[in-house]
């Protein structure tokens, strides 16, 4: 549940509420700009970077709400105030819930990157828990009647279309895809419409070295450029994990689509760059 939800459904049980955010940072620090965390008499949801730092925030909230007051702000620096061996400077801003201040946490939640998930087997389920409290917005698609479970965190869309390649007609610019569908057939023609579709910043696909390899020799005969074939990532995750266990492939590969959502952003604020690292984040 995002912050905004949290705050508002506390409101609605009659529970004050108080929301920190790191205003600005100089230097070095736990967490960037824009970081949020709720507090109310009893504790926090989300988190601000941990630490004295936190701890502090924490308790000029509570006090804040003791106090029946509005906003306050305050200013750190890391080292001499705090311990902390960051180094930099934070300005926390902390203010009492209300219609504006949620509003304007709101703007702040705006959906993140597209990720398309093809495949709701164990690892694609894995993947989706683990990625849950990240601002991903997942289409998670499957074919197949009765695939996914009950129950979907709530930044995941659920997606049957018996087309599912035809899915990623819709994908916005900088989307990523990920295929690990139950069948290599659907598997190679969703690779393939990944490949070919320019909105698709970098696809990903479960297996082996020799699966990329037989996928590399029928994808480039249907006539997918060299380029993108090469970016093609399979294996998918990161290295130095050798297990096999679903939520293992999950964690790994979830570290990998941060990793790759972080060099896309880079490269979309600056277009010079873009041009320069070319196929960076592939």
């Amino acid at each position: 549940m995002k912050l905004s939800a949290r705050a508002r459904a506390l409101l609605a049980n009659g529970t004050p509420v108080a929301l920190v955010r790191v205003a600005q940072v100089q230097g070095s620090a736990p967490r960037e700009e824009g970081a949020a965390m709720l507090v109310t008499a009893d504790g926090i949801a989300g988190s601000i970077g941990g630490g004295t730092l936190e701890w502090k925030a924490m308790a000029e909230a509570q006090r804040l709400l003791r106090a029946g007051g509005e906003r306050s702000v305050m200013r750190y620096a890391l080292g001499p105030d705090l311990g902390q061996c960051c180094g930099g400077t934070v300005e926390i801003i902390t203010e009492k819930a209300s219609e504006r201040v949620l509003a304007e946490l709101e703007g702040d939640e705006a959906p993140g990157r597209t990720l398309y998930l093809f495949g709701a087997g164990h690892v694609g389920r894995a993947l989706v828990l683990v990625l849950a409290q990240t601002g991903f917005r997942i289409v998670w698609c499957d074919p197949r009647p009765g695939a996914f479970p009950a129950a979907v965190p709530g930044n995941v869309t659920l997606r049957d279309d018996a087309d599912a390649p035809a899915i990623l007609r819709e994908a916005p610019a900088g989307s990523l895809l990920l295929i690990m569908s139950h069948s290599h057939a659907l598997d190679l023609a969703v690779t393939d419409a990944g490949l070919r579709n320019p909105a698709v910043a970098a696809t990903g696909l479960i297996g082996s070295a020799s699966k990329r390899i037989r996928f590399e020799r029928r994808l480039r005969a249907a006539g997918v450029a060299d380029d993108r074939i090469a970016a093609l990532i399979c294996p998918i995750g990161i290295g130095g994990i050798r297990s096999k266990r679903p939520e293992a492939i999950a964690i790994s590969t979830a570290a990998q689509l941060v990793a790759l959502d972080e060099s896309l952003k880079l490269r979309e604020a600056s277009p010079a760059m873009s041009q320069q690292t070319g196929r960076a984040a592939s």
